[in-house]
């Protein structure tokens, strides 16, 4: 048996900013526990499982929904807040099939104040009737059956968000309570489960001018490590969902903070693009086909930015696919392949240079590829990367013949380009002789760890993690107060620098840069590969005053830019140490935001009013001894920590330009919206 034994509180913290922070509360995770046994003559395991009566009635059947709830990770991912949000989706694409079948025009999601979900589509209405193979009626079949649902029927759905089938049932197997009601031939019907169990059939409650379905439940919170849903997340889901679908709008309310708002884009990505855009300086016009193949539709738009970051967001049946796929790989084969012909026919090359190559062209490439496909195969039933083959064939040549026809009747559009991407060649190459130059100095041959390293002792990345803290003086603290089995401590000396304004060569060729790339072990940018990452987490501890935030600030500005995948694939955190100590004889309590005074503080605990207290404001870890830091931000098992996603990537994007970008009007203007939300300046 492999037994992994993880206790942890989830609660997330909400803000109108590129990242969501997710706080985590995570004990001392206990290693993996293998327990080989080894038969013999002599063992004897238990009366009942000898030799002579193991037979088949020890044999257990999960039936039904069964797997489902006794294995949830095999069918949703995991049990985490992301996988939570995923309920909501997976119901909410079942509306969406309907809206790209041309059938819904109106998709509403609700979050209720006991944290159920609502979600009501102005669709067909779920099919009612009695299924022949289960004998059930269709509603039933499709929430009690895995895999079965009308997208496996090419007559029901030409294209569809799901794939397997599993959605609604699964949804429904994981809640402690899920209820269906259907608009449909002038009826309504409706079914209530529990657990996956239905309390009865469906049945006839009454007469409607309506068609549509409703489904509402509520997550089974002994399944879910927290049933606190993040507004921000499903903002995020529904304007990308209403992006995606043209003309269709989607409501979204929550019922816990008053908020409501609805999402309908008529021109669809092109809208995107424009807005993921901005007011950015523009290389190329903006590019939009969508054009149908003999097995696919393939729409894209896309630009060329004077930047050198990338931002392509790529999409199969309006599924997110996060990894890529085929289309993806070959939608920029197809441009870059062209652009080189055309290049190679004007004699343009630079000798030193060669031919292009796909990092050239990525830089300030922002991009949204989508691809409609009847039967998607992805590698997991998460979706996170198309498979399907014949899709190479479609998307490169609807994207080359496009570029083809575009460049030969834009020439200047062509040269601007070309310009563009040779620019970048031009910083690869002198990124390469900077990286060239670092290695003979020995800093990064053969991976060289940096002598301020406090290494941890654990071989293996399992369970280990990487503090960023600092300055020596934090350094020496943390260092005692750490457990140094599992836990890092890398000091920051100098300034961080600001990396959305560099280029790639002078980032290398700076000191803190170095340090940190050589302690993490995993690259950057196209070079970056999670195998070789050194520790399972990275933590970022500064001091609670205005230059630790602009530290955070700068090192999350790095590893968005440069080592997103830390960010996308959950490694990276924010420890948060306590902001005020309350004392009264000999009882304390240490407080964390969200408090942000000591009258909060004060109202959150019991104490005497009638004896005297005292209160303390921590601004910096170096108020706090190692004891105090271990016990307040260090421990697994006590400490609150933020874990950093990235939901909005278009809005991320953005929001690190305009704060950490050149143009000063843009950050100037920011603040002068936003100035009046601010309570408190440390000055």
């Amino acid at each position: 048996m492999l037994y992994n034994y993880f206790i942890h509180k989830v609660k997330t913290l909400c803000k109108k900013c590129s990242s969501i922070w997710k706080e985590n509360s995570y004990s001392h995770s206990i290693s993996s526990i293998l327990i080989v046994s080894i038969m013999s003559e002599n063992t004897t395991f238990h009366n009942d499982l000898d030799s002579q009566h193991y037979d088949a009635s020890h044999i257990k059947v999960l039936e039904g929904l069964e797997p489902v709830r006794q294995r949830p990770g095999m069918y949703i991912g995991s049990t985490d807040i992301k996988w939570l949000h995923h309920m909501i989706q997976e119901i909410v694409d079942n509306g969406v099939d309907e809206a790209i079948a041309g059938y819904c025009t109106h998709i509403t999601t609700i979050i209720h104040k006991d944290k159920s979900i609502t979600v009501y589509d102005n669709g067909r209405g779920m099919p009612v009737d009695i299924h022949a193979k289960t004998g059930k009626s269709a509603v039933e079949t499709i929430f009690t059956v895995l895999h079965a649902w009308g997208k496996f029927e090419k007559s029901a759905y030409k294209v569809s968000w799901g794939l397997h089938g599993v959605g609604a049932s699964v949804v429904n197997a994981l809640s402690d309570f899920l209820e269906v009601t259907v608009h449909k031939n002038g009826k309504k019907y409706f079914q209530r489960f529990e657990r996956g169990i239905p309390l009865e059939d469906l049945k006839e409650i009454g007469d409607t001018e309506f068609n549509g379905t409703t489904v509402h439940f509520k997550p089974d919170g002994t399944v879910f490590e927290t049933l606190d849903f993040v507004l921000g997340t499903e903002i995020a889901r529904m304007k990308n969902a209403a992006y995606l679908t043209p003309g269709v709008s989607f409501t979204l309310i929550d019922e816990r903070v008053d908020y409501a708002q609805r999402f309908c884009f008529e021109w669809g990505i092109k809208t995107w693009l424009s807005n993921m855009v901005d007011d950015q300086e523009i290389v190329s016009q903006p590019h939009y086909l969508n054009i149908e193949g003999k097995e696919c539709m393939v729409e894209c738009a896309f630009q060329f930015l004077n930047s050198t970051n990338e931002n392509l967001l790529s999409f199969v049946n309006n599924i997110p696919t996060k990894d890529g796929g085929t289309h993806v790989v070959w939608f920029k084969a197809a441009l870059l392949t062209r652009i080189n012909e055309v290049a190679k026919e004007k004699d343009k090359f630079n000798k030193k240079i060669g031919e292009l190559t796909m990092q050239d062209m990525s830089d300030g490439l922002y991009a949204i590829v989508t691809v409609k496909i009847p039967e998607p195969q992805f590698q997991w039933q998460t979706k996170g990367k198309l498979g399907n083959s014949y899709v190479k064939t479609e998307v490169e040549k609807v994207i080359y013949n496009y570029i083809t026809d575009h460049f030969n009747q834009h020439p200047e559009e062509f040269e601007k380009i070309f310009e563009k991407v040779e620019l970048s060649a031009r910083a690869r190459l002198a990124a390469v002789i900077a990286k060239e130059s670092i290695i003979r100095k020995n800093v990064l041959a053969g991976w060289v760890l940096p002598g301020k390293l406090s290494d941890c002792r654990r071989k293996g990345k399992h369970g280990t993690e990487l503090y960023l803290v600092e300055g020596d003086s934090a350094w020496g603290t943390a260092k005692q107060g750490r457990d140094s089995e599992f836990q890092a401590i890398l000091p920051l000396r100098g300034k961080v620098m600001n990396t959305e304004q560099a280029h790639i060569q002078k980032i290398l060729a700076n000191k803190e840069v170095k340090s940190l790339l050589t302690a993490i072990g995993c690259g950057m940018r196209d070079s970056f590969d999670e195998e070789n990452l050194r520790y399972e987490r990275i933590i970022i501890m500064t001091d609670a005053d205005v230059d630790g935030a602009h530290i955070k600030t700068l090192l999350l500005t790095f590893f968005f830019r440069y080592m997103r995948p830390l960010v996308e694939h959950g490694h990276l955190f924010i420890a948060c140490p306590p902001i005020y100590k309350i004392a009264q004889g000999k009882k304390e309590q240490y407080f964390y935001p969200p408090i942000e005074n000591p009258d909060e503080a004060l109202a959150v605990w019991w104490f005497d009013t009638s004896k005297p207290y005292e209160v303390q404001r921590y601004k910096g870890l170096g108020e706090m001894n190692a004891e105090q830091l271990r016990e307040t931000t260090m421990d697994p098992a006590r400490r609150k920590m933020f874990q950093i996603t990235v939901d909005e990537a278009e809005e991320a994007d953005r929001l690190f330009r305009v704060l950490m970008g050149e143009d000063v009007s843009l950050r100037k203007q920011f603040i002068l919206t936003h100035a009046k939300w601010v309570k408190e300046l440390d000055v």
